[in-house]
């Protein structure tokens, strides 16, 4: 399980035949093969940690699903450790389980190092999104601040500015959203229920 609160910004070293190098420093502190490293917010299995860098396999879904795919040599990722259990919780359940990608529409400057990020969110995923409540970004976890006709729109403080990968992000670019588990998990609880 992670928080939503980027560790570090690590870049891409290569992306070829589904596999994925990101070179990084905070992230491989206690790394070892195997473990779990978001990038992006997307929840992947570490291997190959060498060198101030780890790889990554992507699966046919996660290339789908997500916009990994879409990364090139040098591109900025998100990326956080897993929560460890003695950790303090920052953000808000995220589990690394990408639900689709969004389109940034704008980031407009606010004035004081704050911005204005508006997305479109794919259809099916609106009734997931809730007014103040929580929508991972590319793995960051953000507060809705308005949701209108498919557009969501949240502020962007100064330190995420400088501490992830959404300055990098133009209109158009695809990000990651994962909506908050426990909408999907009440929305299936309150389904009529299908008998024999």
């Amino acid at each position: 399980m992670f928080t939503g609160i980027v560790e570090e910004v690590g870049a891409v070293e290569s992306l070829k035949a589904g596999r994925l190098r990101i070179a990084c420093k905070t992230v491989l502190g206690d790394a070892f093969e195997g473990c779990s490293i978001a990038v992006n917010g997307v929840c992947l299995t570490a291997i190959d940690i060498s060198g101030g860098a780890f790889s990554a396999d992507l699966a046919p879904e996660t290339l789908r699903r997500t916009n990994l795919g879409d990364l090139i040599s040098g591109s900025r990722v998100n990326l956080e450790r897993p929560l460890a259990a003695s950790g303090r919780y920052s953000g808000h359940i995220v589990q690394g389980h990408v639900d689709g990608t969004g389109t940034l529409e704008s980031l407009v400057d606010l004035g004081a190092g704050n911005y204005w990020l508006s997305i479109r969110i794919p259809e099916d995923l609106d009734r997931y999104v809730v007014f103040k409540g929580s929508l991972a970004i590319d793995g960051i976890s953000l507060t809705v601040a308005s949701i209108d006709q498919g557009i969501v729109g949240v502020t962007i403080i100064p330190h995420t500015v400088e501490n992830t990968a959404l300055r990098d992000r133009a209109p158009g670019s695809r990000v990651n959203l994962e909506c908050d588990v426990v909408a999907k998990y009440v929305e299936k609880m309150l389904m009529p229920r299908v008998t024999s």
